[in-house]
């Protein structure tokens, strides 16, 4: 038996067959010893190769001619041992070999953990949502996590707020990265980017599979909020998120001038109305329904909206964008309370009258708890061709000789003589001159460094020699405009500015989101940037820890300035 071969001595002895020596076959010469797996090994091997040499000589009487001729006993005594058959070598070569590859890649395989889900999970917890503040793994994104041993293969889904999130690529390759360095993870590693289902708390029928509510006010009509509410929702859209667009504005719609549906019959689903649609961006407005006037009082106009908002069935929508009428009246509360609105964007353009009353919208929203999210500032500028001729009508009127009499005029004028003060009348003037120019010319510069396009950018001209192109500048015919006022008074920290473009007024005369006909224009870009602000911020409103208003009071007793029970100290 194999127990026996391998523990019972066995005596090495050629067989008869062979022409050895019989003297070097003497039992005196005889040895024994234990007999190990590799040993075994060679002893079969001579055996077979024994056998196969007597077998040839007794079928073939000329072998034996080449047979080796019989040594002694004595030069078999004194020869070195003889090295085994070169195709044994190298068989207990390559048998070593095979055996060491094997036990070495045996032992860099590195063994599956018991708890694998807790190590996925740890390295994820390095990934941050930069809105929330909170890793994946604690916001509970991470699901459906499962490994496939045979292949060592990692697979989960990543679930964020919104499909529309800003950063889903960054997450899917920090993810991957992650979970691919584990060192028993040598499979491939799968991550599937979802998005959850969240609905606003409403009790209409039609809007209960809504994620989120966001409302475009300006309390001022002809400032470009439904040309702000139409390019915000298709931005939206190209982000990946389903939208649809709501024109509250019954006694002026605008919808159905700026964007015409892929079908204008309008389609019932059940005893609801179903929204038109536009390259995948759902569309309802009383003025699709009704071409004629809205003349009716305000409470026939609420009656209107709240059965267009228990009748349109919206389906399924991540954002519902609604185009706000302006003002700040019983529409617009009735809509604040009812729809339970999520965010706002204000829309405003750079004059005075229309700050004002951006700032009555905004303390509307805040009075029914509706946050400001974000300001756009329509109409801000207008770029124009810089031909250096604004240049040469400013310095005209800086004529220094007429300015130098007006100043000496108006210092004799004064009283002032010359002698006054060690100084002379006309010098003095001179003086005045060199500063205004001076003045002038860095107020120039620097307005000249903030009108010029971002990057350095240049736009086609005629002719020149400058290969044809000329620099554009911004020409703000409304003013400087107050969205820094707004960010810094209201602690809005998005703010944006769109130019006043023929581009943007003709497409939404024609019934073409600008964004769609453009969209790699400079202008598109601000528009994308508003909306991946506005997914932030829904984020955050959304899914924030805390959604409570903070509360601010003054203690008479003590003087003192009370924030969220938080004593704020006098100023020292």
């Amino acid at each position: 038996s194999r127990d026996w071969a391998l523990s019972s001595p066995v005596s090495c002895v050629a067989p008869a067959s062979l022409p050895f020596d019989a003297d070097a076959m003497a039992p005196s010469k005889t040895t024994t010893t234990p007999m190990t797996t590799t040993t075994m090994l060679l002893v079969s091997s001579l055996l077979i190769a024994s056998s196969a040499v007597a077998t040839a000589a007794a079928f073939s009487p000329s072998f034996a001619a080449f047979a080796p001729p019989p040594k002694s006993a004595a030069a078999l005594s004194n020869a070195a041992p003889s090295p085994p058959p070169s195709f044994l070598a190298r068989a207990t070569t390559r048998t070593s070999a095979l055996s060491a590859s094997s036990s070495s890649a045996a032992s860099d395989v590195y063994p599956i953990p018991t708890e694998w889900r807790g190590d996925v999970l740890r390295v994820l917890s390095a990934v941050v949502d930069p809105d929330l503040n909170r890793d994946i793994v604690t916001l509970g994104f991470v699901k459906n996590l499962s490994l496939n041993e045979e292949n060592r293969s990692v697979s989960f889904d990543v679930e964020l707020t919104t499909p529309a999130c800003p950063v889903k690529d960054q997450f899917r390759d920090e993810c991957h990265a992650l979970v691919s360095s584990l060192p028993w993870v040598t499979g491939t590693v799968d991550v599937t980017m979802t998005a959850a289902p969240s609905n606003v708390d409403t009790d209409s029928a039609g809007l209960s599979q809504v994620g989120a509510v966001i409302a475009v006010s300006s309390c001022k009509g002809g400032v470009g909020k439904s040309t702000t509410a139409v390019n915000l929702a298709y931005s939206l859209s190209r982000l990946g998120a389903s939208v649809g667009i709501f024109d509250v504005d019954v006694y002026g719609p605008s919808l159905p001038t700026m964007v015409t549906p892929d079908d204008d019959n309008v389609q019932f689903v059940g005893r609801q109305i179903a929204p038109l649609m536009r390259d995948g961006v759902k569309l309802m407005s009383f003025g699709y329904v009704n071409e004629g006037s809205a003349v009716m009082r305000g409470p026939m106009v609420t009656q209107l909206l709240d059965q267009f908002l228990s009748l349109v069935n919206w389906g399924q929508l991540d954002y519902l964008v609604l185009d706000m009428p302006p003002g700040t009246g019983d529409i617009q509360l009735t809509l604040s309370q009812r729809l339970n609105i999520t965010a706002a964007v204000i829309v405003t353009t750079p004059q005075e009258l229309s700050f004002a009353d951006v700032v009555r919208g905004i303390d509307m929203f805040d009075s029914v708890n509706v946050p400001c999210v974000a300001v756009v500032e329509n109409m801000a500028y207008y770029e124009v061709e810089d031909d250096g001729e604004g240049a040469t009508k400013s310095s005209g009127i800086l004529d220094g000789d007429e300015l130098r009499e007006a100043f000496a005029a108006k210092l004799r004028d004064t009283g002032v003589v010359d002698g006054d003060f060690g100084l002379k009348v006309d010098e003095f003037a001179a003086d005045l001159v060199d500063i205004v120019r001076a003045k002038a010319a860095a107020t120039a510069a620097s307005k000249s460094e903030e009108e010029s396009p971002p990057n350095g950018e240049e736009s086609g001209g005629g002719g020149g020699g400058d290969g044809g192109k000329k620099k554009r500048r911004r020409v703000k015919i409304f003013g400087e405009g107050h969205k820094s006022r707004l960010s810094t008074q209201y602690g809005i920290e998005h703010t944006y500015s769109v130019p006043l473009l023929d581009r943007i007024a003709s497409d939404g005369d024609s019934g073409h989101p600008f964004v769609l006909s453009n969209p790699a224009s400079p202008q598109a870009d601000t528009y994308k940037s508003l909306a991946e602000s506005v997914v932030r911020e829904v984020g955050k409103v959304k899914y924030s820890r805390d959604k409570s208003r903070p509360s601010v009071s003054y203690d008479p007793e003590r003087h003192r300035i009370v924030f969220d029970e938080y004593e704020i100290p006098p100023a020292t």
